[in-house]
């Protein structure tokens, strides 16, 4: 699903970009509720980038990275964390393209995921290179689900995977 965002583009610069587990649902400009084999995800877009909060009978996730005012977590490279039975795994990414690269590797992505049944990617006004995208996933007993955030005028996209799935007890 594709929708044009009506807000000012708030995070201006990937590095205006933090981390977070645990928030509460935040105001959303375009929701996306997903049944995926039991698991319940709400893709959520905010005016300063993501949420994606997960619910399954093992427990609850919420997953922010947006521009977060006072926020002391800058968007970490890794984190892996073990969340009651679930271990949770997230990476992130940042390229750095030329003009030409970025607009086709913005509207590449941008057609991928609005065109996914489980996709969710809003525009931003000013630039019709300005966008957060998101595509989530079931895969066995893991949901997973990546986001893209685009900065055109400095030619950076942020890319994140992340993964929950159920803790493996270790071997005795």
């Amino acid at each position: 699903m594709l929708t044009t965002l009506t807000t000012a583009y708030t995070d201006t610069r990937a590095s205006d970009l933090a981390w977070a587990l645990g928030r509460e649902p935040l105001p959303a400009l375009a929701v996306l509720d997903l049944q995926l084999a039991g698991a319940q995800v709400q893709l959520r877009l905010l005016g300063a980038s993501h949420q994606v909060l997960l619910e399954e009978e093992r427990g609850t996730c919420s997953e922010t990275v947006a521009c977060m005012p006072g926020s002391s977590t800058p968007l970490p490279l890794g984190v892996a964390k073990r969340l009651g039975e679930w271990e949770y795994e997230f990476a992130a990414h940042v390229e750095t393209l030329s003009r030409g690269s970025f607009a086709g590797r913005a509207q590449e992505l941008l057609a991928l995921v609005s065109d996914h049944p489980h996709g969710l990617a809003g525009t931003f006004p000013g630039s019709p290179h300005a966008f957060t995208a998101m595509l989530a996933q079931r895969r066995g007993g893991e949901v997973c689900w990546r986001t893209w955030h685009s900065y055109p005028q400095e030619g950076c996209l942020v890319a994140t995977r992340t993964r929950v799935g159920v803790r493996i007890p270790a071997a005795v």
